[in-house]
């Protein structure tokens, strides 16, 4: 009789376990902010895929980072899985003073980079540094390539040249999106011209051109020279409201090898929902890593090879 009663309690616990972390109907459907960059496009479809195998709607709008942050602070968005740390950071600030989004605890990739970057061939001409840009001014027609308008990247490379830091005054920023940006780069590369542009990893630009990251940069894209880490954001009340779609974006966990397979075929032109179908089924272990403690939409437990063949 104990036994049965012990077995109760048991199941009693775990249910009740269950019913807490079950999400109610206002959190069915999660919307996610997207910036245009394929990692985070790569990352998105991911945490997508996961959610409709748990018995969530997603919907996802692209736009810039200030639009996004400022729709999680208006209740229109709930999560955004591309917080590029400290490139981001003028960016975020200010909602993060107004207490309008929140950065999950630990980062989703911790070995990126993101800082202005040469060809191989145009370092070991003697670029390697910022502070080796103005001698090459007129090899480089005055032009440093950025991405879209208003990005960090961009606003820290617009400062530089503001402020003629490291003799850049007269430089002019080409703002682009990462796909022109990648274009114009890619015919320098083809002709073996000098180009500084702004790079990062994970991303597929790596293993498909020499790529040199400058040193020297820590007065601008911050510490040991463009290492950056890319975060989950929610808004504040995200985890209070819904405790178990929050518990699985916030616990999301990549590197920039598993980023890179996934990025690759996107922009190689598949689909990214696709891309991130086939590579949940590719990598059983990581998703049930990424499932524990996590339950569907209605409380059950999650089924790791259910939700990656979702």
């Amino acid at each position: 009789m104990k036994g049965l009663t012990a077995l109760a309690a048991c199941c009693t616990l775990s249910l009740f376990s269950s019913s807490l972390l079950a999400d109610d109907a206002s959190c069915k459907t999660v919307r996610l902010g997207a910036v245009g960059w394929t990692d985070v496009v790569a990352t998105t479809a991911v945490a997508s895929e996961l959610l409709h195998g748990l018995g969530y709607d997603t919907k996802q709008t692209q736009a810039s980072q200030q639009i996004i942050f400022a729709g999680i602070q208006k209740k229109q968005l709930d999560a955004f899985l591309g917080y590029w740390k400290p490139i981001m950071d003028d960016n975020i600030q200010p909602f993060l003073d107004a207490g309008a989004v929140k950065v999950a605890a630990e980062p989703s990739l911790a070995d990126a980079v993101a800082v202005l970057a040469v060809p191989s061939y145009t370092a070991d001409q003697g670029l390697k540094t910022l502070a080796d840009i103005a001698k090459f001014k007129d090899q480089l027609d005055g032009k440093i390539y950025g991405i879209e308008a208003g990005s960090g990247a961009n606003t820290a490379i617009q400062k530089m040249i503001d402020a003629n830091q490291f003799g850049l005054g007269g430089f002019k920023l080409v703002e682009s999106s990462e796909a022109g940006m990648l274009s114009a780069v890619s015919r320098a590369v083809k002709n073996q011209k000098p180009v500084v542009f702004f790079g990062w990893r994970p991303h597929p630009m790596n293993l498909s051109m020499p790529i040199t990251y400058l040193t020297g940069t820590e007065d601008v894209f911050g510490p040991n020279d463009g290492a950056a880490t890319v975060s989950t954001v929610t808004a504040p009340d995200y985890a209070a409201r819904c405790p178990n779609a929050n518990r699985l974006l916030t616990g999301l966990r990549f590197t920039s090898a598993q980023e890179a397979e996934l990025m690759q075929p996107i922009m190689d032109r598949v689909a990214p929902a696709q891309v991130a179908r086939d590579w949940l089924k590719a990598n059983p272990q990581v998703v049930e890593a990424w499932l524990a403690g996590v339950t569907t939409f209605d409380g059950q437990p999650a089924n790791p090879a259910l939700v990656a063949g979702n």
